[in-house]
């Protein structure tokens, strides 16, 4: 059985610009496998790329087994595909952007209403209600409402979560493991590190290559480094002064929290001590689990020090 996306060295440039640098990958049936990388990565460019709505320069990709350059008009009615920014309707209410896409695709909404009864049921009380007018995490919901709505066997959702409250994020998630276990194929980016761990598989982005492919627990058991969380009374100055320690490799800020790369030999007392000494105070560092986000600053660093 093929793989429901291949990926196999595919490039693409706009002008001097190397928006994917020859990129290769294989996403089974089932998973849900996300790109994990900054704004600039090139993870909308795969997508678009993916869907059929940009040619690629290089390579070769197929979904479901089609070719996305010579098949894309059987690939298009296959796929459901969120873009990063909001484009249904705004005029129309959520009921009318729904019942439109569905007679695009030539379905009905009641036909497949029971694939996205669990999304679309948190909309129905607003159903009259026109798009524009709904929160963000409302907005998402109907958008993932509208590309799920023909019963796609894969779907592609660009950067679902940004711009939406904790809450919101957290509810799609569950939607979408939900899906997974109906069977369908999820490709997700996101610029949240943290959402990394809610895949099966996921490839670290940067520059239009990625960094490496793996399950979360194997890139961080590959490339994971002794990491000390540390805090005082005032974060930025203390970040500026673990950056300039010479026990520090790296350091960044994390949630209410700086993450250290100590180097070999250092010592976390006297790192304390130090900090304390330029009048820091009330200075906690302690041992913690590094996480993707460390990871991947810590494969960025290697490659530049490499260059």
């Amino acid at each position: 059985m093929t793989a429901a996306i291949e990926i196999d060295g595919l490039a693409k440039r706009y002008g001097a610009i190397e928006a994917l640098g020859g990129v290769s990958v294989n996403v089974e049936r089932g998973e849900v496998f996300g790109l994990i990388g900054p704004d600039g990565a090139g993870k909308s460019t795969l997508f678009r790329v993916l869907v059929t709505l940009l040619l690629p320069d290089g390579g070769r990709a197929a979904v479901e087994g089609l070719d996305v350059v010579k098949e894309y008009k059987k690939i298009r009615s296959r796929v459901g595909y969120m873009p990063g920014r909001f484009s249904l309707y705004p005029d129309l209410t959520v009921e009318e952007n729904l019942r439109l896409f569905a007679t695009l695709f030539r379905v009905t909404v009641e036909e497949n209403y029971a694939l996205v009864r669990g999304i679309y049921g948190q909309l129905e009380p607003f159903r009259h209600r026109r798009a524009a007018a709904l929160s963000g995490g409302m907005k998402q919901k109907l958008a993932l409402s509208c590309a799920l709505i023909h019963r796609p066997s894969v779907l592609f959702l660009d950067e679902p979560t940004t711009g939406v409250d904790p809450v919101s994020r957290e509810e799609l998630w569950e939607m979408l493991r939900d899906l997974k276990r109906q069977g369908i194929t999820i490709l997700v980016s996101t610029p949240y590190m943290n959402e990394a761990r809610l895949c099966d598989r996921v490839a670290l982005m940067q520059s239009g290559r990625f960094l490496d492919v793996a399950t979360p627990r194997e890139i961080v058991e590959r490339h994971g480094r002794t990491t000390w969380a540390a805090r005082g009374e005032h974060m930025s100055r203390l970040l500026l002064d673990l950056r300039a320690n010479p026990a520090v490799e790296r350091c960044f800020a994390f949630g209410d929290r700086h993450h250290v790369t100590p180097r070999a030999g250092a010592s976390m007392p006297r790192l304390r001590e130090e900090m304390e000494a330029l009048g820091h105070r009330q200075v906690e560092i302690r041992e913690t689990l590094p996480g993707i986000e460390d990871c991947f600053i810590q494969i960025v660093g290697q490659q530049k020090q490499e260059a």
